[in-house]
């Protein structure tokens, strides 16, 4: 099998990068319950620290369904990035589609005292062994 496609986008001199990973053994097809983690990679190619506030994800099944989650931080915490500097964190979601996509963006503040919002670019979360739908 390949490895998963990384989906990368800048906005204000902060990378975003996403590689989704299907969960097979912690899927349940017959129970429509399937499970994604996700490796987030966030970096600062800016020239002022700049602290990760709070996070924006939207995530849409199969059907259409959205759920937005609103939350502080990622993964229980509020990174500072100085200039160079990367932060990452794997986390998951789970739905009841065989596929979906999610995206988002973080709310972030510079050192200047300047907030701003940095893109979580759209990845798909596609099972490997079911059919390839179109988003």
């Amino acid at each position: 099998m390949s490895n998963p496609p990384v989906y990368s986008e800048t906005t204000n001199a902060i990378t975003v990068s996403v590689q989704p990973l299907f969960l097979e053994d912690q899927s349940e097809p017959e129970e429509n319950r399937y499970f994604w983690a996700y490796h987030v990679r966030i970096e600062n190619n800016g020239t002022l620290t700049a602290q990760l506030l709070t996070r924006h994800w939207r995530i849409v099944d199969a059907t259409g369904q959205e759920q937005d989650v609103i939350g502080d931080g990622v993964v229980g915490e509020q990174p500072v990035l100085a200039p160079g500097q990367a932060f990452e964190y794997t986390s998951g979601t789970p739905l009841t589609t065989p596929s979906g996509f999610m995206s988002g963006s973080f709310r972030m503040i510079s050192e200047a005292g300047r907030m701003f919002d940095v893109a979580v670019p759209a990845f798909s979360l596609d099972n490997p062994e079911g059919p390839r739908p179109v988003h």
